[in-house]
């Protein structure tokens, strides 16, 4: 239970400190507008969904690994949290003035299938079907 438990919190802290983390180089950097303020360039909320994106297969990736057994079922549980976490901040994005409301919708849409791409990608399913494919 223990492996269970830390391989679905070692992909949640994954995408929640590479997300934060390179939010806070892009606020150093001055590219995000300071921290508090909101963000309406649609470039700027592209750019900050496509890393997260990344991060979320990486987070995918990185539970099927570290599962102890079903993987994929490990997979589903951090995506199902992901999943929970991008509609409420959805909601309290568009209840507050924060940016554009298409921004916390993506992230909320691409959270379980991001996530559940990153953990096929990182289970023995992915490796056998890109050797069949390759051999045919």
């Amino acid at each position: 239970m223990a492996r269970s438990i830390a391989a679905v919190a070692a992909g949640f802290l994954t995408v929640v400190v590479l997300s934060l983390a390179t939010d806070q180089l892009f606020h150093v950097l001055d590219v995000y507008p300071p921290w508090g303020q909101p963000m309406y360039a649609n470039s700027l909320n592209a750019l900050a969904l496509s890393y997260r994106i990344v991060y979320t297969l990486l987070g995918g990736f990185i539970t099927a690994r570290l599962a102890p057994q079903a993987p994929m079922r490990h997979v589903m549980i951090l995506a199902s949290i992901g999943l929970v976490a991008g509609i409420a901040g959805a909601i309290a994005a568009i209840a507050g003035d924060f940016g554009p409301s298409w921004y916390p919708i993506a992230i909320a849409v691409t959270a379980y299938p991001g996530t559940w791409l990153g953990g096929w990608l990182g289970t023995d399913g992915a490796r056998v079907s890109a050797r069949s494919t390759t051999t045919s």
